[in-house]
């Protein structure tokens, strides 16, 4: 179902899942490409974009959100036909802009529109809604990240590497939903992107600094957490070559006394195995070879 809220002769209008009739409906009313159509009925993201045309632009962009478990960071896809008297936003989950949209809608029926007086104006209110929102998710990812960080010397390991696992994840699919809309931005504020109104490029300029502010702690949490992940790789290493180390110097030391036990167990003539003290000496020379042993462990500084 296509919502529309009017700002004077401009139009704002909302598609949470597109039908067919809604596809037909914009095509025969906005002349819109066949191409941006078909990308509207896709149901898998597509690679962020802007599309240029003579009386219109098609972009396709990509910002984070939390799934319902508040644990993994989810790609939510809009798709926005900007001309210059509408604006026509598309998602396919109730989310930012489905709720940002029905604030406006009942603000309208309040009397109490948002002033707008381009869609220019419109589209950077929405993206910097959207900026904001991205960067409050940017900042808890960044806390996660120092949570790992302080989790390395942790004795529960298994939660360190679940915690370090599901944080990876995280940045690396915000690096790469930022990589390549860095680029559009850049064209906005640039003025390679013209829009339909003038003076816009401080705007456009504010919405850049704010995607470079979020794509410089996402590059900084990406070297964090490869780094918390490498030392937790070698901590654990170490941890794991300690105690081999350990079982390995018991297991030396135990070698030879098990021979000499195994040895006076068996039933054939052995040296002062008939000796009334034979067990004391047993005992006291298998003694000296453990004690021996450790001393010299101790000496080549492998204890």
């Amino acid at each position: 179902m296509i919502e529309t809220i009017k700002f004077g002769p401009l139009k704002w209008s909302h598609i949470v899942r597109p039908t067919e009739e809604d596809l037909q409906a914009l095509k025969d009313h906005y002349h819109f490409h066949p191409l941006d159509i078909e990308d509207c009925r896709s149901v898998v993201n597509l690679r962020p974009k802007i599309d240029v045309y003579d009386d219109y632009y098609f972009l396709i962009l990509h910002f984070p959100s939390f799934d319902t478990t508040q644990t993994f960071v989810d790609t939510k896809e809009i798709k926005v036909f900007w001309g210059k008297d509408f604006l026509i936003t598309i998602g396919k989950s109730h989310w930012l802009v489905k709720d940002m949209f029905s604030q406006e809608k009942a603000k309208a029926l309040a009397g109490k529109r948002m002033e707008v007086g381009s869609s220019d104006i419109l589209l950077y209110n929405i993206l910097e809604r959207l900026m904001l929102e991205t960067q409050n998710l940017t900042e808890k990812v960044e806390k996660d990240v120092d949570g790992c960080g302080k989790a390395l010397f942790g004795k529960k390991a298994e939660k360190t590497i679940e915690k370090i696992s599901i944080t990876r994840k995280n940045v690396v699919l915000l690096n790469t939903m930022f990589r390549p809309q860095l680029q559009l931005f850049n064209k906005l504020q640039s003025g390679a992107i013209e829009g339909f109104a003038e003076n816009m490029e401080d705007y456009w300029g504010n919405i850049l600094d704010y995607y470079q502010k979020i794509w410089d702690m996402v590059e900084d949490c990406g070297e964090l957490i490869k780094g918390y992940s490498n030392t937790f790789d070698s901590l654990q290493v170490n941890r794991t070559n300690e105690v081999i180390k350990i079982l390995t110097l018991i297991s030396s030391i135990l070698l030879p006394l098990t021979f000499i036990a195994s040895l006076y167990g068996m039933n054939i003539n052995l040296p002062i195995q008939d000796h009334p003290e034979s067990f004391l000496i047993v005992t006291f020379i298998m003694a000296v070879i453990a004690i021996g042993m450790l001393v010299y462990f101790k000496i080549r500084r492998w204890m």
